[in-house]
């Protein structure tokens, strides 16, 4: 018989030093219940906030049952009052309201198995007026400031009170054309320097005037019917065309063609390189057109009339490819957008006091604004997304407009009668208004392309009030 050799198994009470860390996991996961991390502490769930950890205090709440309905009333009315105000709190009286209130941002009522080391006020959808460490606030920006007050006043005497006119007209050489009586006068913003271009005789009177986009061509359009082209550097006339059988009211130029609308319902497209007086005639409206624009890549041209009718045409057709029809009253004021492609504004006479947008790549209607006035111009700031409208009856007010939020930047006043003209300098910063008080006004109310605080040259150097005559 072999001897056989017995090894003592360890006694309980001593650790085995060959016991695997595996053994000792099972061994934790048997006993789960009663083991206990040395290194943290355990709330409760991610989810569901541990009683005896959390700090009901902070709400005045007792955490025993029988207390649920009370603090459910009082939770209830803290958050009324966050979200409605102070006088939506019901139940809560004042003292407990303000030491809630007080007591919330600075520390967390639950308490959960990782405690939240980040600030949670940055989260807070109702900012406090405390500022807490760590967290980044950034400032609010302050709304532009627009002068209320044109910083030049130009006498113009003989400006005529007529809606369907189109008698002022700024050039890409920062010269003013304005068209007073039988006379077109031309102020140098430069220099202010005043200059007589043409004088039509007493039996004919201007009734519109339109810059090239480039260059120093002037077209005037007069009552007899007929468009002259002048050079205004040598202040001499180029040619006389005809077409229109009564006066011509509205004028826009795409490179060498000028459109020109009249009284007599057409619009005739000129191009001055041609021998003949007009190369097409475009038909549609049903009474006179006092609303010509170009838009900005010279594919469409935008009339309004006195038909109540807004139309789009673009460079080949004789008929509108859009028509809009739901202003109210006579459309003069025309503005396409410099900043989004087929993005037209319009707005409507006396009896509609509307500015529409409209979006004519789609064909669609986008929006409208009753301004409460008779919309007489608009134009579109060329270095933010504004644009600014002028009025008549009954306020005679000037607006600036945020796009497309349509909030109003600032409402300017000073003339007397319908401010019937406007046009804006090259630069982009200065409007002038022209009404029938027989007044230029200029004002300062957009910013340069490059910082929204510099003042344009024209407005820091040229105050005080002179006549344009």
């Amino acid at each position: 018989m072999e001897d056989s050799t017995i090894i003592p198994s360890p006694s309980p009470s001593t650790p085995s030093p060959f016991t695997s860390s595996h053994s000792r996991h099972v061994s934790r996961l048997i006993n789960s219940n009663h083991y206990t991390s040395p290194s943290r502490t355990i709330y409760s769930d991610r989810f569901i906030p541990t009683r005896s950890a959390s700090n009901f205090a902070l709400f005045d709440i007792n955490s025993s049952p029988e207390t649920r309905e009370d603090a459910s009333t009082a939770y209830s009315a803290l958050l009324r009052t966050a979200l409605f105000g102070p006088d939506a709190a019901g139940g809560v009286s004042p003292d407990k309201r303000n030491s809630l209130a007080m007591t919330i941002p600075s520390r967390n009522i639950f308490r959960y198995k990782t405690e939240t080391r980040r600030s949670m006020h940055s989260l807070e959808p109702f900012m406090s007026d405390e500022t807490v460490p760590g967290v980044n606030y950034s400032p609010v920006k302050a709304p532009r400031k627009v002068s209320r007050s044109p910083y030049k006043v130009l006498d113009a005497p003989a400006l005529q009170d007529d809606f369907y006119l189109n008698l002022v007209d700024w050039s890409s050489h920062n010269v003013l054309a304005v068209g007073l009586g039988n006379c077109v006068y031309l102020w140098n913003a430069c220099s202010s320097k005043v200059t007589k271009l043409c004088d039509l005789g007493i039996d004919d009177c201007v009734c519109s005037v339109g810059w090239a986009q480039r260059g120093t061509h002037l077209a005037v359009g007069t009552s007899n019917g007929k468009v002259q082209i002048w050079d205004a550097s040598r202040c001499k006339k180029i040619r006389t065309m005809e077409g229109h059988r009564l006066r011509v009211g509205a004028l826009s130029w795409s490179s060498s063609l000028l459109s020109s609308g009249g009284r007599d319902k057409n619009i005739y497209q000129r191009d001055i390189r041609a021998q003949e007086d007009f190369v097409s005639k475009l038909s549609g409206h049903k009474s006179e057109v006092c609303g010509l624009k170009w838009s900005y890549d010279n594919r469409e041209l935008a009339s309004g009339g006195n038909d109540n009718r807004l139309f789009v045409w673009n460079q080949h057709s004789t008929q509108p490819v859009l028509k809009y029809c739901e202003h109210t009253a006579a459309v003069k004021a025309i503005a396409w957008s410099p900043h989004l492609h087929g993005l037209l504004a319009s707005g409507g006479g006396t009896a509609d006091r509307c500015i529409r947008f409209w979006n004519t790549t789609t064909n669609s209607h986008l929006s409208c604004m009753d301004t409460g006035s008779q919309v007489c111009n608009l134009v579109w700031s060329k270095n933010v997304n504004e644009l600014v409208s002028t009025h008549g009856y009954s306020q005679n007010q000037i607006i600036v407009w945020r796009y497309p939020t349509m909030s109003k930047l600032a409402t300017l006043t000073g003339h007397t009668y319908r401010v019937l003209y406007l046009a804006i300098s090259p630069d982009g910063q200065t409007i002038v208004t022209g009404a029938g008080d027989e007044t230029l006004r200029f004002w300062n109310v957009f910013p340069s392309p490059k910082s929204q605080n510099s003042d344009t040259e024209i407005g820091a150097s040229s105050l005080g009030r002179t006549t344009i005559r």
